[in-house]
């Protein structure tokens, strides 16, 4: 599968945008589909997934509240809503795939999108 995240760009605190994972050449419905982020000079680190199966969500506890993923199966793409952003949500966010069902650590994932920056302004 073949993975194509946009939507980044410049969000105020307390502002929303969308970021769209595009998968091509397989389902998104066949993987485990996750959000990850990586600030300057941070590890990157698990934001939001879906599981393959039964599409249950998971958040990390920064942006539980704020952010909601989704999976839209006809449009085979996996969304991620943020919402009241915050300076610290200012990172490039990456969307991957896993065929395991999910998982938090990065090295679950074998597929993985080009990055989208995200800059939050206070």
């Amino acid at each position: 599968v073949q993975l194509q995240a946009s939507g980044g760009g410049l969000g105020q605190a307390g502002g929303s945008l969308r970021l769209s994972c595009a998968a091509s050449g397989r389902t998104v419905s066949s993987y485990g589909i996750s959000w990850f982020r990586q600030a300057p000079g941070r590890v990157r680190e698990f934001v939001a997934g879906v599981r393959r199966s039964g599409g249950n969500t998971y958040y990390a506890d920064s942006v539980k509240g704020r952010f909601t993923i989704s999976r839209d199966n006809a449009k085979n793409t996996v969304d991620l809503q943020m919402n009241n952003l915050k300076p610290e949500d200012t990172a490039v966010y990456y969307c991957a795939a896993t065929s395991a069902g999910w998982g938090t650590y990065d090295n679950q994932y074998r597929y993985w999108g080009q990055g989208t920056l995200v800059t939050v302004s206070s």
